[in-house]
């Protein structure tokens, strides 16, 4: 699963908009959030579903996460003099046996491999500290989204630069969740 706010702050941050794309289906149970540079979310949003449609053509199968984690890492490392501000986080399921994947990566592609969960973008010392606080082991898709849901909103409580509501996919091996969290705007 995976959470995201749906907040562009683009110049100094001042609101733009509250609906900015950050999270990008990249196979039937492969997603990546993009939080950083607006421009270089939406570039590199789109160099990644290219590649990832090459590949699966090409390969006749459908991209891992680990194998689409290393595709990212590659891409970001390629340009780390000139780098894409984005710190991309991967959620997916493996197209094989269903086991859950996450990982997350820097501005240049040095890859985090965890098993609990992974936090980017602006208030990210705040989802620590919630994501830590919430998480167990183990929950079911429903406790997951509620954990997901309690630690971003919180998270963006205590941020000034963040908030504005939100978006949760919840990813299954038969289905995928999508609800939008609504927050305060002030």
């Amino acid at each position: 699963s995976s959470g995201i706010n749906a907040e562009y702050g683009g110049i100094r941050f001042q609101t733009v908009s509250c609906d900015f794309q950050k999270i990008f289906p990249m196979g039937k149970k492969l997603f990546i959030g993009l939080p950083g540079l607006a421009t270089d979310v939406q570039t590199f949003s789109n160099e990644l579903k290219f590649h990832t449609n090459l590949y699966n053509l090409s390969e006749n199968r459908e991209l891992s996460p680990k194998t689409f984690l290393s595709m990212v890492s590659n891409f970001l490392y390629q340009r780390r003099f000139g780098p894409y501000f984005v710190e991309p986080v991967i959620a997916g399921l493996d197209p094989k046996t269903d086991e859950p994947f996450i990982a997350s990566t820097d501005l240049i592609g040095c890859p985090m491999i965890t098993n609990d969960f992974v936090v980017a973008g602006t208030c990210l010392e705040q989802l620590y500290g919630m994501c830590e606080t919430l998480y167990k082991p183990d929950m079911q898709p429903e406790e997951l989204f509620e954990c997901i849901s309690q630690a971003l909103l919180n998270a963006q409580d205590r941020d000034a630069y963040s908030g504005w509501g939100g978006v949760v996919y919840v990813i299954e091996p038969n289905k995928i969740t999508k609800r939008e969290l609504k927050a305060r705007m002030d």
